[in-house]
């Protein structure tokens, strides 16, 4: 008799879900307090070269 194979298809590729392990190795982790912190200093700037260039109301 024939050997049968043995995957390890289960209910997510059953499913049609896929598994993305791959991808977090080379994608670029940022903490997300960089984020918030950035974002805010990047707010401020704008804020004050507006008030500085008189187009604050």
């Amino acid at each position: 008799m024939a050997k049968k194979k043995e995957t390890k298809s289960g209910l997510t590729s059953a499913a049609g879900l896929m598994r993305y392990y791959e991808a977090d190795k080379s994608a670029i982790a940022i903490n997300p307090k960089t984020v918030l912190v950035v974002s805010v200093i990047a707010a401020v700037i704008i804020v004050a070269l507006n008030a500085y260039y008189g187009m604050w109301p």
